[in-house]
């Protein structure tokens, strides 16, 4: 059933992940199709450091084959009969912004298509070698392999999965941490990597009871959202408090950690979504979440809307 948060997110799917195009994975190879689909294609421009240009109202500005820069091109896919690329360029204005600015107020297609550049361009930067032999690699299969012409080998984009968790107990409360680099107020769900080996449910038990002291039971999957910073699939799951709630903190990781209510989620909620700078009251320690297009913040709505 649809659900609308405390920051009015629908809950039909985390933002990033809501969209559904024809990646058209059967014609990557197919060079013939791929110069055919360039010739009427809409084209994203994606920078080096993973920006594209916007408009004023913060709409994804796509352009024509015949206006797009030269670069390497890379087929995202089709969607209503239009084939849609992403292409390397260097920033040529004002008006360049990143996912993490726009992710907000993009719509579904754009930000799905967005995730799904940057997060090539991110891989391409990152494997530019073999990491058989290290010859230098080539882009095949428009984008989505790359080549050694050393030994033949083929490599693929890597996609690091990751759980994150709304952990409550049962009831009104509900665990948030505070990351060492983050300012003051601001709190977020528990997160980290799956490890060799690992199931994604004990992935989540472990990561809650390193970063702050607490067992966890009835770990259930909600839904899952692609991270393009630089290359994480994150795994969304709630769980439930398993005994004692005292917490102990990992100084690594957390700066600080706290068990919080429902109103105060949703008052932390208004703040951040106002994006005002008005002072917070003094003594109010949760005064910020995360923005509406990540999967911690739909976790954190869908529960605060009673859904566990």
């Amino acid at each position: 059933m649809t659900q609308v948060g405390p920051g009015g997110v629908v809950h039909d799917g985390p933002p990033l992940a809501r969209a559904t195009w024809d990646r058209a994975g059967l014609h990557r190879g197919d060079d013939a199709w791929l110069e055919q689909a360039w010739s009427r294609a809409q084209v994203l421009l994606i920078s080096p450091n993973s920006a594209t240009p916007v408009d004023a109202a913060g709409r994804v500005l796509l352009r024509s084959a015949a206006d797009a820069p030269d670069g390497p091109r890379r087929l995202l896919g089709v969607l209503d009969d239009v084939p849609h690329f992403a292409v390397t360029a260097e920033p040529d204005g004002d008006g360049w912004l990143t996912l993490r600015d726009v992710g907000a107020s993009v719509g579904d297609l754009h930000a799905g298509l967005l995730a799904t550049a940057i997060g090539l361009e991110q891989w391409h930067q990152k494997h530019t070698h073999c990491p058989r032999c290290g010859t230098p690699t080539a882009e095949t299969q428009a984008g989505w392999t790359r080549t050694c012409p050393g030994d033949g080998s083929t490599h693929f984009p890597r996609t690091d999965p990751a759980v994150i968790m709304l952990v409550h107990d049962g009831g009104d409360l509900a665990l948030l941490g505070r990351n060492p680099n983050w300012p003051d107020g601001r709190f977020s769900t528990l997160a980290g990597f799956v490890e060799p080996g690992e199931t994604l449910e004990g992935a989540v038990a472990r990561e809650v009871f390193e970063e702050v002291g607490v067992v966890v039971r009835d770990v259930r999957y909600v839904a899952s959202q692609p991270w393009p910073f630089p290359a994480s699939l994150m795994l969304g799951f709630t769980a439930r408090l398993d005994g004692d709630p005292e917490l102990s903190l990992d100084p690594v990781e957390m700066a600080e950690a706290g068990w919080f209510t429902r109103d105060e989620i949703r008052r932390a909620a208004d703040w951040t979504d106002d994006r005002t700078e008005t002072p917070h009251p003094d003594g109010i320690r949760l005064q910020a979440i995360p923005p509406q297009f990540s999967i911690s913040r739909f976790l954190i709505d869908r529960w605060v809307d009673g859904d566990s």
